[in-house]
């Protein structure tokens, strides 16, 4: 039996279970299986290079790369040395790239061949970046992975590690200005950890299978491998975000345990091989980075019958911990579907105005937290981190309410928040009310210049394949769903919603147009 209660670090994990449980599978990426011995040794294996290549402890080094069995060996490697393992959006165009790598001082970027071409084009501006990891291999001018890997000996450095160390840094999404890069520690790992076990909602077991499908750049993609091997369950690793491939695996690996943000679990329900998949393994399906439709979330809970679902709430700010809806929460007749649940263990949530002051119940804020999984900061922005860090609250910018039993709903983020004629209309609640109607498949709203009212409510919608429906129609759809000062004023049509990796709709992209050449992007 293996106590996990040793696990003291990050950097003991694989330590832990290395020894403990060596035989079992950690870890399975196409067909390549590593067990919890081999990964802890090829941990090992990098920090040694690391250490090698003159990294000392603090040092960053960066991660461009699609989902992979070689990220964790790296990620805890670089545990193990101390070092911070920066992750690098894939999406970023190269000037972007440049950005995060100088900011961070990169020392050793790991990259993924899909991404030789744009690296190769961005070093010359990246001047602390000194080596370059090439994961695929297939690189003369750079060194191999594996080879590189392979050469350092299997001697684990045990440098002692500390709460308060950064261990990972991550840049949140850039939305609006320059990316930043949010330090994650030991400490902030170590209370993910625990609030997941005394919730609940982690309470996996040895040997479980998880699925790892979301971009490791991204605190989901990260912490679902980590929770996955603190409970020594075997992660399936997908290299992207594939409908086809996740149904194929859920069968063929018997998955047990999948985190999905709720853009893909529509995506699966739209498969027209769904209904045809054995899902039955299935025991717990997590979800979270964005709202959830009622209606999607419905038909979800419909099509995976024997899967508990949870709703996990937190931002890459708090490590991604700080509210979660248990699956009791969601028997639609206790009204919870829309909530994103209560409070973890150890965390703290309140609801404020713009003066910091508690709301009354049922009314809208900006949602606060407090609690062990705050990040240390953001790198090098002292002004950030203490805008967005105050007498220990971390402001979320996310807008959301208390109900009477103590539950958090979010309505939106606090800037995507539409006003017309006076009123507040949070987009999530009007899209809640549009994902009801049969024809449609997705949905976005975004507030567009109106010389009356200031701003009024557009909707942007994909229909389902085959299926047909009048800006009328849906007009008068949601009339029936919601009061008339939050139903659109329009309806455009589109084939795709642009989302981050994470699955976030890309409201900016979509407004836009409608606002060119004015001065504000409000009304």
């Amino acid at each position: 039996m293996v106590d996990i209660a040793q696990v003291r670090s990050v950097a003991d994990i694989t330590r832990v279970w290395g020894s403990g449980a060596p035989d079992a599978i950690a870890q399975v990426f196409e067909g390549r299986e590593t067990s919890y011995g081999e990964l802890d040794r090829r941990a090992s294996q990098v920090a040694q290079a690391l250490i090698a290549d003159g990294c000392k402890p603090d040092a960053r080094i960066g991660f461009m790369g699609k989902g992979s069995d070689r990220y964790f060996e790296m990620l805890y490697g670089a545990f193990k040395a101390k070092a911070v393992v920066v992750g690098v959006n894939w999406r970023l165009a190269p000037p972007e790239v440049a950005y995060v790598l100088n900011d961070s001082r990169t020392e050793i970027l790991f990259v993924g061949a899909e991404f030789y071409d744009i690296v190769e084009k961005v070093l010359p501006e990246c001047p602390t970046v000194r080596k370059v990891i090439a994961l695929d291999g297939g690189r003369n001018d750079w060194t191999s992975f594996d080879d590189w890997r392979d050469a350092a000996k299997s001697e684990d450095p045990m440098l002692p590690a500390d709460p308060d160390d950064d261990v990972i840094q991550l840049y949140t999404s850039g939305t609006t200005g320059h990316p930043k890069g949010v330090q994650l520690t030991n400490a902030n790992y170590m209370s993910i950890f625990a609030q997941g076990g005394e919730a609940g909602w982690a309470n996996w077991g040895e040997g479980e299978v998880a699925l790892v499908c979301m971009p490791l750049f991204h605190v989901a993609g990260v912490n679902i491998g980590l929770i996955g091997n603190i409970h020594g369950c075997k992660n399936i690793i997908l290299k992207d975000v594939d409908p086809q491939a996740i149904l194929k695996l859920i069968e063929s690996e018997k998955i047990n345990i999948a985190f999905m943000v709720p853009a893909v679990i529509l995506f699966l329900l739209q498969q027209p091989n769904m209904a045809t998949t054995d899902v039955s393994s299935i025991r717990q399906i997590l979800y979270g980075a964005s709202p959830i439709a009622e209606d999607v979330l419905r038909r979800a809970q419909d099509t995976f019958k024997g899967a508990d679902f949870v709703q996990v709430y937190g931002l890459t700010e708090t490590a991604g911990g700080a509210t979660n809806l248990p699956p009791e929460a969601h028997d639609p007749a206790k009204g919870k579907l829309r909530s994103c649940g209560i409070p973890n263990p150890g965390m703290e949530v309140r609801v404020v105005d713009d003066k910091g002051a508690d709301v009354p119940t049922g009314e809208v804020g900006e949602i606060v937290i407090r609690g062990a999984s705050i990040m240390k900061g953001y790198w090098n922005r002292a002004d950030a981190t203490k805008d967005a860090i105050r007498d220990g609250w971390f402001y979320t910018g996310d807008a959301g309410f208390f109900d009477n039993d103590g539950y958090l709903f979010i309505h939106d983020r606090v800037k995507d928040m539409i006003v017309s004629g006076g009123e507040n209309i949070y987009p999530a609640e009007v899209e809640n009310a549009l994902f009801g109607h049969a024809a449609i498949a997705d949905a976005a709203v975004i507030g567009v210049p109106d010389e009356k009212w200031g701003e009024a409510v557009k909707a942007i919608v994909v229909l389902k394949p085959g299926e047909q429906a009048t800006p009328e129609e849906i007009i008068a759809f949601a009339k029936t769903r919601i009061a008339s000062y939050k139903v659109p004023k329009s309806v455009d049509f589109i084939q795709a919603l642009p989302r981050n990796p994470s699955g976030k709709i890309l409201r900016r992209e979509l407004r836009a147009p409608f606002w060119e050449g004015r001065a504000r992007m409000v009304n």
